[in-house]
């Protein structure tokens, strides 16, 4: 071939190459692919799977147990220097059909169950009588230790009456019960415990009754509770919030089921003295669900101010369904769970990890929020995106429960569990954020 003539095939080859990179990329030169993957504020360090047979659990497990109802950080309960974690399991068939069960998980460091411990009314010590449907475990807490003996102790809810009732558990190291204090007439289908927040040097728990029909048909209310030395609840000092009690006012409607299954102690994010406490309400607006940010005035612990997050409002952009599930509700179900996770963006404000389990397999979001409590950015996690290679079954609905474990392995990441596995007998996620 000429010479000519194989410079110019050569100098074409090259336009054509040029002009073919330039197709991928956007109008800056930065390629598409890269500017459609989000930089994340966190390292995704990988996650461990429990359930039965899986990441340490040897449990006798069945289908429809919810093991992963709700769960939550306890302590060092065995004295070994690694956080152990309380999961409850409400339709446990110990005794009775759905009597209830919670689990005591001593955990590894690298988020296994070394072993583990079940209470229920046939194992570890409780001897309690429960009813068949009591459900026993559908809300469960880490209260720090409460009795004084050096062993950090658990609350535990049954919220179906006749024996709707709340638990103080005083433990033993080994995960039994030692003694525990039944407070009767209490709805927790949820419990978060929320830290000291009347200086009395134990930690006070919000009991969460979306059901409630305060001021309209399944609105919803929560109870902050406060319990004295004896692990009794001051009935007299509960704080009820809904539409008609606490300084709520406007904004709910029937069907919004505030309250969810926990809420989250943001602590005083706007620096005005007063607490930030997020509850959800994840039926409203059809099923789509909603979070309130409430403002509690720092002695009655009643509203002094609030703030909705939902699709459209105050800096939340996502697109929430609102269609028909298969179990027969409708909608994400946004602010189902939630947990306060520490300032996982580095700004200085603490961030809020909520779900929407019924928004296709189940999706989690980071909500990185603003000093006026409002929302600036989120990241989703899902089967395909927040950087964990989650692989979950269409309808697992990932993210129905939600807690903050902490710096489970010391090395400064930040452990966050995360309820699925519906359908099954249920599955706990652990979930390591590394904060930018």
């Amino acid at each position: 071939m000429h010479l000519k003539n194989l410079k110019l095939l050569v100098g074409i080859h090259l336009i054509l190459s040029i002009l073919y990179s330039c197709s991928n990329k956007s109008d800056d030169g930065i390629d598409d692919e890269i500017m459609n993957t989000p930089i994340l504020p966190y390292e995704a360090e990988g996650l461990v799977k429990i359930e039965n047979g899986s990441g340490g659990l040897i449990a006798s497990l069945e289908s429809g147990d919810r093991f992963g109802r709700d769960h939550d950080k306890i302590g060092d309960v065995n004295g070994d220097g690694v956080i152990d974690i309380v999961v409850g399991a409400r339709s446990d068939d110990d005794g009775g059909v759905d009597a209830g069960a919670v689990y005591i998980l001593f955990m590894n460091s690298d988020g296994t169950v070394q072993n583990n411990q079940k209470i229920s009314m046939l194992e570890g010590g409780f001897n309690e009588t429960l009813n068949a449907g009591n459900f026993f475990g559908y809300g469960v807490a880490g209260i720090g230790d409460y009795d004084a003996d050096g062993i950090p102790d658990i609350a535990v809810s049954s919220p179906v009456p006749p024996n709707n009732a709340l638990y103080i558990i005083h433990l033993n190291a080994d995960g039994t019960v030692k003694d525990y204090v039944k407070n009767q007439n209490i709805i927790a289908n949820g419990l978060t415990a929320i830290g000291d927040i009347n200086g009395d040097n134990r930690i006070d728990l919000v009991a969460c009754n979306p059901g409630s029909d305060d001021g309209g048909t399944q609105r919803g209310a929560i109870d902050i509770l406060f319990l004295n030395t004896a692990s009794q609840v001051i009935y007299a000092n509960t704080v009820t919030i809904s539409s008609t009690q606490g300084g709520f006012g406007v904004g709910l409607e029937d069907g919004d089921q505030f309250g969810g299954r926990e809420v989250a102690m943001l602590n005083d994010i706007d620096n005005d003295g007063n607490k930030e406490l997020a509850v959800g309400a994840f039926m409203s607006d059809g099923g789509k669900g909603a979070i309130w940010i409430l403002s509690l005035n720092a002695s009655t612990f009643n509203v002094e101010s609030k703030i909705k997050i939902a699709e459209g409002l105050n800096g939340f952009t996502d697109k929430l369904t609102d269609e028909l599930n298969p179990n027969g509700t409708y909608g994400a179900n946004f602010g189902h769970a939630m947990c306060a996770s520490g300032d996982i963006d580095g700004d200085g404000i603490m961030d809020l990890i909520t779900g929407a389990n019924q928004q296709n397999e189940g999706w989690a979001y980071v909500l990185y929020l603003n000093a006026d409590k409002t929302v600036k950015s989120f990241s989703r996690i899902n089967n395909t995106e927040g950087g964990f290679n989650l692989t979950l079954d269409s309808e697992e609905r990932f993210s129905r429960s939600i807690s903050c474990v902490g710096d489970l392995k010391g090395d400064g990441s930040v452990a966050i569990n995360f309820g699925g596995g519906a359908g099954g007998t249920g599955t706990l996620y652990t979930l390591f954020f590394r904060p930018q």
